[in-house]
């Protein structure tokens, strides 16, 4: 297994049907498309995806970015954190996981964050396994129901 950023547009959209069992909005729009959300991602917010290959063969997916705030200090944040539903407990996702946390400490980040959606109870499992801590509850609300 070997774990690198996706760097050029073929790797990023080789990235795109594993992110999209995580993210299914994307699985909806044009590849085209979601390789430009992607893309403006990484402009905007300094968005990177990392994967975890086996061969030319994409396993695992992280969307992350590095960030600074006055709650954190300096903090990665995980965006996206899949693994091929095909390929779930041979060891991708920890090896993703583990990669990340080298980089948030290369790259001098205090912490380490990510969100997980409240019915995602084998991804809370897995996180605590790995050292995560439950440390918030995260609100939120949609501007087009209110």
């Amino acid at each position: 297994m070997e774990i690198r950023l996706a760097l050029d547009d073929a790797a990023v959209t080789a990235c795109i049907p594993v992110l999209a069992q995580l993210r299914p909005d994307l699985a909806r729009e044009a590849p085209a498309d979601a390789h430009s959300r992607i893309r403006r991602l990484e402009e905007s917010h300094g968005y990177l995806l990392a994967a975890a290959y086996e061969g030319t063969d994409v396993r695992a997916v992280a969307g992350f970015r590095i960030s600074e705030n006055l709650a954190w200090g300096r903090f990665l944040y995980v965006d996206d954190l899949v693994t091929d539903g095909a390929h779930r407990g041979e060891g991708h996702g920890a090896a993703l996981l583990t990669w990340l946390i080298e980089r948030a400490r290369e790259a001098g980040c205090d912490e380490l964050h990510l969100d997980s959606g409240v019915d995602r109870a084998d991804a809370h499992r897995f996180y605590e396994g790995h050292g995560l801590a439950f440390a918030s509850h995260h609100f939120r609300l949609r501007l087009e129901d209110s």
